[in-house]
C-alpha cells in the first residue's frame, strides 16, 4: 500500500500540473468497465506534459501506470497502488514528405490509434488499413506492437521517443524496440521504467478510394467475427501454429461463464462483462482456457491482454 503521506505530497505537487484526483475508480476507464480505484489519478493532454508528470511521480518513488483507452487491460478490483494518468496526448504533425516518396507524420502517443488510421486512409496515405479496428492508443500499439490481418505496427513505424524515470528521451528505432508478435522490449522488461511520449510513422501516398476499399473489407470481416459490448479485446496470442480461439472453442469453452463473465459465443478469444463481472470472473476464465488447452493440447496460451494492479 502506497503511504497516505507519499500521496498527498504528490498529489500537492502534480497539482501545479495537472488537476490530480484520489481514489478514482479505474472502472470508468476501461473497455471492460471493470477496475477497482487508483490511489491517485490525472490526465495528460501534450506529449510534454506527460513527461513532467512520469518525472515528478517516479522522482517521489511512486508507482506510475499510463493508461491509454482502457482496452488490451484487466485492472484488479483491488484497484492501482500509485498513480494512474490517463494519456489524452493526441497532436499530429505531418505529412512531411520524404525523398523515398514516403509521407512521415509525428503523433503524439496517446492519440487513437483506429481514429488516427482511419483519418490516413479517408486522405489518401496507405500503411494503417488494418489497423482502422484496432482499439487502444498509438503509444500502446507500440509496447504491443499491435496488428490485425497481416499488417503490424513495425510495418511503418520508423521512431519512438521515449523517456525514463530521470527526464532523459531517447529516440529508438523499430529494432531498437525489439518489435515482434504482439511484442517488444517493453514487454519483455527491457525498458522497465520508461515510456512513449511521440511516435513516428512513414506511409504512402495512394488513391484513397482503393485505401478505402480495403478498409471497408477489413470492417466487414470484424463485424462479422467479433462480439459487441463491454471486452478487452483478444484475451491470448495466437500460439506458434494455431489460433487461440480455435484451440478455446475445441476445449468446450464456448459461452463458458464465471459470474458476469463470459467466454463469447461469437468469438471465443473474446472475453465479454455481461453486466457485473469483476476482474476475478474474467481472471476464473483467462486461467480456466489456460488449463484446458494445456490439459488437452499441450499448448501453453498466453495472454495478450495486461493484468493492471493488485492481483494475487
Amino acid at each position: 500500500m502506497t503511504a497516505p503521506s507519499l500521496l498527498d505530497a504528490t498529489m500537492a505537487a502534480l497539482a501545479a500540473i495537472a488537476p490530480v484526483r484520489r481514489d478514482e475508480p479505474i472502472s470508468r476507464h476501461t473497455t471492460f468497465g471493470i477496475g477497482g480505484p487508483a490511489d491517485l489519478y490525472t490526465k495528460a493532454t501534450s506529449a510534454e506534459q506527460l513527461r513532467r508528470i512520469f518525472v515528478l511521480a517516479r522522482s517521489r518513488g511512486l508507482p506510475v501506470f499510463v493508461l491509454g483507452s482502457g482496452s488490451n487491460i484487466l485492472v484488479s478490483d483491488r484497484g492501482v497502488r500509485g498513480l494512474v494518468i490517463e494519456n489524452d496526448a493526441k497532436a499530429v504533425s505531418g505529412p512531411f514528405p520524404q525523398p523515398s516518396g514516403a509521407a512521415r507524420f509525428t503523433v503524439e502517443s496517446g492519440a487513437s490509434f483506429a481514429g488516427l488510421a482511419r483519418r490516413l486512409c479517408r486522405e489518401g496515405f496507405a500503411g494503417l488499413e488494418w489497423a482502422t479496428g484496432i482499439p487502444g492508443t498509438l503509444g500502446g500499439a507500440v509496447v504491443y506492437n499491435a496488428g490485425a490481418y497481416g499488417g503490424q505496427l513495425a510495418d511503418v513505424l520508423v521512431t519512438a521517443s521515449i523517456v525514463d524515470a530521470h527526464g532523459t528521451q531517447a529516440e529508438l528505432t523499430a529494432v531498437d524496440l525489439g518489435l515482434a508478435y504482439r511484442s517488444s522490449a517493453f514487454t519483455r522488461g527491457l525498458l522497465h521504467d520508461r515510456l512513449v511520449l511521440t511516435t513516428t510513422i512513414d506511409l504512402s501516398p495512394a488513391d484513397a478510394g482503393g485505401i478505402l476499399a480495403t478498409v471497408a473489407a477489413h470492417d466487414a470481416k470484424r463485424l462479422a467475427a467479433q462480439p459487441r459490448g463491454r471486452n478487452a479485446g483478444s484475451i491470448f496470442k495466437n500460439p506458434p501454429g494455431h489460433v487461440a480461439w480455435q484451440l478455446i472453442d475445441a476445449a468446450g469453452l464456448r459461452g463458458a461463464r464465471h459470474g458476469g463473465a463470459e467466454i463469447s459465443a461469437k468469438h471465443t478469444n473474446f472475453f465479454s462483462n455481461t453486466g457485473q463481472a469483476t476482474a476475478a470472473d474474467v481472471k476464473a476464465l483467462i486461467d480456466l482456457a489456460q488449463a484446458r488447452v494445456r490439459e488437452q493440447f499441450g499448448i501453453e496460451l498466453q495472454r495478450e491482454v495486461q493484468l493492471v494492479g493488485d492481483f494475487d
